[in-house]
Order: structure tokens, then C-alpha cells, then sequence
């Protein structure tokens, strides 16, 4: 598995940590989407239960290594969406999924070392599932390792975020990101990284799925419907139907690049008649639907109410 670099901090810290006995039980891996958050839990955690680790990294040939590459290690829990009686994925992490957690957390470890249970997305909790979950955070069992993982950790209570060791993954630095772009092979990395807004992870799979050219479509989008050329529902349903989420990351870059060149150079290429506030709310408005599209309600309307208001 490729290490991103910006890993590296975050990872010597942690080690340093283990070396001296002193890590914390619970730890919250947060960040924007993109930056490796899984890959860098998947490492930590491979190396906490193997039983020849080598700086960290698990050896891969134990015992150990290979119940977890199987995904059938006893001492590992993974928590995330669960089904519902009639079959259907619930949205969010429910009290009774904590509860049982919490039951199995309070048995011993089967293989007498670390037993970690994994929350993704920690954020998905809802508040009964959240203050259950405190009871854990505040007598944890020794030997127990809680790892949350979350895009969002602001939607976390702030009595879970305080009892959990923060560790923030941040965009790197350009040339940082360019650069291990490359050596993924990224065509364009430039444009890529552009695309995703600084986010090497999103900038090298978007480039893989061909968002570039979805990026390309939204601008046209936009353009023609500004100028009274396209036809709302018709773009609606191609958006829907095709990355509705990435399209309005797009479209409110779009309208983000279409403010500051109209602050410097007077126009830009999307020639939208918004005056210069509108565009603003119209970008805050973009954002709002593209997080609500994870909700119950209808994306059509939602898709549909913004771009008319664009139009």
C-alpha cells in the first residue's frame, strides 16, 4: 500500500506514543474526504495486533495479520451503517448497535492483546447512539482502542470530541500534492488537483472515474442555462443521474471562479446575471443541497429549486 506522505507526522507521533505505553483509548481520525483517514487507520491498527511488528508496520504472515486481512480477527469490531428489518441501509448509527459494542468491549480480549473497535462514519451517529457511547469513552476497558472516523467531525457532540484524541488530517502543501500525484501516475496532476480543490485523494480518483470531464460539463451546464439556452429539468435529470454530489462541488467551484474573475477582470465565463451577492448565496445555496442530498428528501427538487434560482 502506497503512504501518503502527509501521513508521516501523524503516524511518528502515535508510534512515539506506543513505544512508551502511553496511548490514548480512544482516537478521532477527521478530515476532509480524500486524504487517507481508512488507509492510515487500516495501517495503525494491522501493526496494534500483529505479533512481530516491525516500526509499526505489521509483519502480514502472523497469525494475526491473517485473520485481519480476512476480515475474521476477534478482537477487532467494525461498526457503520446497519440494515433495517425490511432490508434497507439504515443513515445512521443507532443506539442498539453502541449498546451491543458496549457489551462486547466489556468481555476480554480472545488473543489477550488489544481489542479496537472501529466507528465509520462516527459522524452518522445519531445523539442516542452518541451519549451511549460515552459511557464507553469514560471507563473504557483496559487494553480497548476506539478509533472514530469522520469527514464531518463537526456534527459529533462536543462531549464525544473532548474524550477522544484529535488527530485532524489538513490538505498538504501544492507542490507536496503535485508531486505524489505524479508518482500515482495522474495524468494532468495540475488540473486534477485544481478540480478537487487541493485534495490530492479526490484529484487522483476523480481523474481515474473521469470527473474532469464531468467538471467540464457543469461549467457548460451553468453557461447555457445562464443564457436561457438549456433546459432546467433536462439538466436536473442528467445530474441526478450521474455524481449529483461531485456535479455541485463543481458547479459551486464554478460559481466560486466566476465571482473573482468578475471582481477582477469585470466577467466571467459562465455570464451569469446574478449580481455579485446573489452569486454568494447561490455558492452557500450549492453547498447546503449537495449535504442535503444525504437526507430523505427528494433530490430532484432539491436539484431543481437551485437551478432555477440559477437560471
Amino acid at each position: 500500500m502506497s503512504v501518503a506522505p502527509w501521513h508521516e507526522e501523524h503516524w511518528m507521533r502515535l508510534q512515539s506514543r506506543r513505544e512508551r505505553g502511553a496511548l490514548p483509548h480512544a482516537l478521532l481520525l477527521c478530515g476532509p474526504e480524500g486524504l487517507g483517514k481508512r488507509d492510515f487507520m487500516q495501517r495503525f491498527v494491522r501493526g496494534l495486533l500483529c505479533e512481530r511488528p516491525q516500526q509499526g508496520d505489521a509483519c502480514g504472515q502472523c497469525r494475526s495479520c491473517l485473520l485481519y486481512a480476512a476480515g475474521t480477527h476477534p478482537d477487532v469490531v467494525n461498526i457503520t451503517f446497519g440494515v433495517r428489518k425490511d432490508g434497507v441501509q439504515r443513515g445512521e448509527i443507532v443506539v442498539d448497535q453502541i449498546r451491543d459494542l458496549s457489551s462486547r468491549l466489556s468481555m476480554a480480549s480472545q488473543f489477550g492483546g488489544w481489542q479496537i473497535a472501529i466507528i465509520d462514519p462516527a459522524d452518522a451517529m445519531n445523539a442516542a447512539s452518541a451519549n451511549a457511547l460515552l459511557k464507553t469513552l469514560e471507563e473504557p476497558s483496559p487494553n480497548t482502542m476506539l478509533i472514530l472516523l469522520a469527514d464531518a467531525p463537526w456534527r459529533l457532540p462536543q462531549t464525544i470530541r473532548s474524550r477522544t484524541q484529535r488527530i485532524e488530517f489538513h490538505l498538504p502543501a501544492h507542490e507536496q500534492a503535485l508531486a505524489w500525484l505524479q508518482s500515482e501516475g495522474v495524468k494532468d496532476p495540475g488540473a486534477a488537483l485544481e478540480a478537487a480543490g487541493g485534495n490530492p485523494g479526490l484529484a487522483r480518483n476523480w481523474s481515474r472515474e473521469g470527473a474532469l470531464a464531468r467538471r467540464q460539463e457543469v461549467r457548460k451546464d451553468l453557461a447555457a442555462l445562464a443564457g436561457g439556452r438549456g433546459e432546467t429539468m433536462e439538466v436536473v435529470r442528467r445530474w441526478l443521474d450521474d455524481e449529483p454530489a461531485q456535479r455541485l462541488w463543481f458547479a459551486a467551484q464554478a460559481v466560486a471562479d466566476e465571482s473573482r474573475l468578475r471582481a477582477s477582470a469585470g466577467s466571467g465565463p459562465l455570464s451569469s446575471n446574478l449580481h455579485t451577492e446573489a452569486l454568494g448565496d447561490w455558492y452557500l445555496a450549492a453547498n447546503r443541497t449537495r449535504d442535503a442530498l444525504r437526507g430523505p428528501l427528494r433530490g430532484d427538487l432539491l436539484l431543481l429549486e437551485l437551478l432555477a434560482s440559477w437560471r
